[in-house]
C-alpha cells in the first residue's frame, strides 16, 4: 500500500507540473518543490519527460542542487553536470557527504576535480580524497568517512562523555570502531554494550573482536552478500594494511541491491541499468540499435539452418507449422535454467565445486519434462495431421532440444563469466540462438531422414 500511495503522489505531482508548464504558472512549481524531500524531487525529475525535467531543475533552489543530484542516476547526473562551471560545481558539492561528493567528482575531468578539491576545507578534502581512488562499485567507493573511533584502553565513561560533546552523531550509527594509535582496526564497540555495561570497564573488556572488516577493493555485490548473510547495519572498511578507512551502512547496501536487480533485468535486453527512462529518441535509438543488430545476425544464422532443409519443408507443409513449437519449448526451458544459474552466480552460490551437480540436475529435469511434453506434442501432431511419423519426429526433436537447452543454460553463463563477460548481458541472446538453431536442425534433420 505505501508503494501505491507513493506512485499516486508522483502521478499527482506530474499532472500538476504539466498543468503549470502549459499555463506558465511556474511559481506553483517552485512552491511544490519546497514541500518535497530531496529524494522525492529526484524521483519526480526521473519520472518527467525532458521539457518538464529542465523546468524542475531550473526552479530548484541552488542550495539543494547537490543533495538532489546525488539521488539521481549517473546519466542524469552527467547531463546536469556538463553545463556547470567550476564555481557552480564547488557550490554544488558543498555540504555533501564525502562519498556522495566523490561520486559526483568522479564524473568530472581531472582538472575540474583538482579545482573543486582545493576549494574545500582541509577536513572535507581529506575525506573525499580518501574515497576518490576507489571505483564506485567497490567497498571503498561505497564507504563514508563519518566514523567515530576510540582506543581500547579508554573507559566506557570516557567514551560516553566524548559522545556527549558532539552536537549530532552520524546517521545509522550502531557501533563505535576500536583502533590503535596507527588507526589499525581492532574491533567494534556496540552502542548497546556501551550503554548497558559498567562505565568503569574499559573498551577492551567489552569490545567485539570476531568481526572481519571489509577490504576496500571488495566488489559492491560481495559487500551486499556479506550484509545479507550477517544481518549487519554497518561495517568497517579497511585497506590492505588493516587501517580503518571508513564504514558502509545498510542504506548504501540497499542501493546496491536495487542496482543489481535493475542490472539483471535490463541486461537481458541489452540495456544499461543507468539508462534514463525518459531519454530522448536521439539518445535512446543508438543504444538499442547495436543490440538489435547483433540479434539480427543471430536470427540470420537460425534462418540459414532452416534454408538447409528447404526441399524437405516444400514436401511436407506440416513441418513449417510445427517447427516453431520445438524452438519455442527449447527457448523457454533454456531460459529457466539460465535464470537460475545467473541468479546463483549473483548470490555467490555457484563455483567449480558444484557446477557439475547443477549440470546433471538440469539435464535430468530436461529429460523428464521433455518426455512429458514431447508425448503431448506428438499426440496433438498425430491428431492434427493424421501422421504418426510426424508425431514421433516432433517428440524426438523436442526431447533433444530441451536437453541441449538445459546444457546450454548451465554452460553459457559459466563460459561467459570465465571470459569476463557479463552473463546477464550476453547469455539470453546466445541461448536463444542455440535453442533456435538446434531446434530447427534437429526437427528438420529427423524429418529429412524419416519422411
Amino acid at each position: 500500500m505505501p508503494q501505491a500511495t507513493d506512485q499516486a503522489q508522483t502521478q499527482h505531482h506530474l499532472r500538476a507540473l504539466n498543468d503549470a508548464v502549459d499555463s506558465g504558472a511556474l511559481q506553483s512549481i517552485r512552491h511544490m518543490l519546497k514541500s518535497l524531500t530531496d529524494a522525492d524531487i529526484a524521483h519526480l525529475i526521473e519520472s518527467s519527460p525532458p521539457k518538464q525535467r529542465s523546468v524542475l531543475w531550473r526552479l530548484l533552489d541552488n542550495r539543494r542542487e547537490g543533495s538532489v543530484l546525488q539521488e539521481l542516476g549517473e546519466e542524469l547526473q552527467a547531463n546536469f553536470l556538463k553545463n556547470k562551471d567550476t564555481d557552480e560545481l564547488i557550490a554544488l558539492t558543498d555540504g555533501l557527504e564525502p562519498d556522495d561528493a566523490a561520486d559526483i567528482l568522479q564524473q568530472l575531468p581531472d582538472r575540474v576535480i583538482r579545482e573543486v578539491l582545493l576549494a574545500m576545507d582541509a577536513q572535507d578534502r581529506q575525506r573525499v580524497e580518501k574515497i576518490l581512488p576507489y571505483h564506485e562499485d567497490t567497498a571503498g567507493g561505497l564507504m563514508n568517512t563519518d566514523n567515530i573511533t576510540t582506543r581500547p584502553d579508554l573507559s566506557l565513561d570516557v567514551v560516553l562523555r566524548y559522545l556527549r560533546r558532539h552536537d549530532e552523531l552520524p546517521d545509522i550509527i550502531d557501533t563505535i570502531f576500536v583502533v590503535n594509535r596507527k588507526d589499525k582496526f581492532l574491533g567494534l564497540l556496540p552502542i548497546s554494550k556501551l550503554l548497558s555495561s559498567d562505565p568503569s570497564m574499559t573498551v577492551r573488556e567489552v569490545m567485539t573482536t570476531d568481526i572481519e572488516p571489509i577490504l576496500a577493493h571488495t566488489s559492491d555485490t560481495d559487500v551486499a552478500s556479506l550484509f545479507e548473510r550477517n544481518d549487519w547495519v554497518s561495517s568497517p572498511v579497511v585497506n590492505d594494511e588493516g587501517q580503518l578507512l571508513g564504514r558502509i551502512t545498510i542504506d548504501d547496501v540497499v542501493d546496491v541491491i536495487r542496482e543489481d536487480a535493475d542490472h539483471s533485468l535490463l541486461s537481458m535486453a541489452g540495456l544499461d541499468e543507468e539508462a534514463d527512462t525518459f531519454a530522448t529518441v536521439r539518445a535512446t535509438a543508438p543504444r538499442r540499435a547495436l543490440w538489435l543488430g547483433v540479434n539480427l545476425l543471430a536470427a540470420l544464422f537460425s534462418a540459414n539452418v532452416i534454408g538447409l532443409f528447404e526441399a524437405t519443408i516444400e514436401k511436407v507443409v506440416a513441418l513449417a507449422v510445427l517447427m516453431p513449437i520445438v524452438a519455442s519449448m527449447g527457448g523457454v526451458a533454456g531460459n529457466q535454467t539460465l535464470t537460475i544459474i545467473i541468479r546463483g552466480m549473483a548470490l555467490g552460490q555457484i563455483g567449480n565445486s558444484n557446477t557439475s551437480w547443477l549440470f546433471t540436475r538440469e539435464l535430468g529435469v530436461a529429460v523428464i519434462n521433455g518426455l512429458i511434453w514431447a508425448c503431448c506434442a506428438a499426440i496433438i501432431a498425430v491428431l492434427w495431421f493424421n501422421d504418426t511419423t510426424i508425431g514421433m519426429i516432433i517428440a524426438g526433436a523436442m526431447v533433444i532440444n530441451l536437453m541441449i537447452a538445459a546444457a546450454a543454460g548451465v554452460l553459457i553463463p559459466v563460459a561467459l563469466k570465465a571470459m569476463k563477460i557479463d552473463p546477464a548481458l550476453a547469455g539470453s541472446m546466445a541461448l536463444t540462438t542455440i535453442t533456435d538453431a538446434v531446434g530447427f536442425f534437429t526437427f528438420l534433420g529427423l524429418a529429412t531422414l524419416f519422411l
